[in-house]
């Protein structure tokens, strides 16, 4: 299973620390990460293996929309960050609407992320 990681800049601290707490999930052997390229990067420093698209700004949020429209990424974890404004929010709202037309679970916060993880443990 193909799972995608974003998180805007003020919640990539957040994002390896939910990654760190479900590490054990996460490491089996059937899940494969991939990530935005500065959201990538700070996982790999954490020891996670992740295949990198480009960053959000410079189109990683369309990249992994496009995976998603081709059934290859099976669910998005997408840390974002309310309080700031962002310049490239028109990808991002695309990135949604892509989850949400090819029914593919979407977490925007650590609350719903972590009920996707336990899913994981269930099936």
């Amino acid at each position: 299973m193909e799972i995608a990681i974003i998180a805007h800049d003020g919640k990539k601290a957040d994002m390896v620390q939910f990654l760190n707490k479900n590490r054990a999930i996460l490491l089996h052997e059937k899940i494969k990460l991939i990530a935005t390229g500065t959201t990538g990067s700070k996982v790999e420093n954490a020891g996670f293996k992740v295949k990198k698209m480009l960053s959000g700004p410079l189109g990683g949020d369309a990249q992994i929309a496009g995976r998603v429209a081709e059934g290859k990424t099976k669910m998005v974890i997408f840390f974002k960050d309310p309080l700031s404004s962002h310049p490239h929010e028109p990808d991002v709202n695309m990135l949604i609407r892509v989850c949400d037309v090819h029914n593919i679970p979407l977490a925007t916060n650590e609350a719903t992320a972590q009920l996707l993880m336990i899913a994981l443990t269930i099936t």
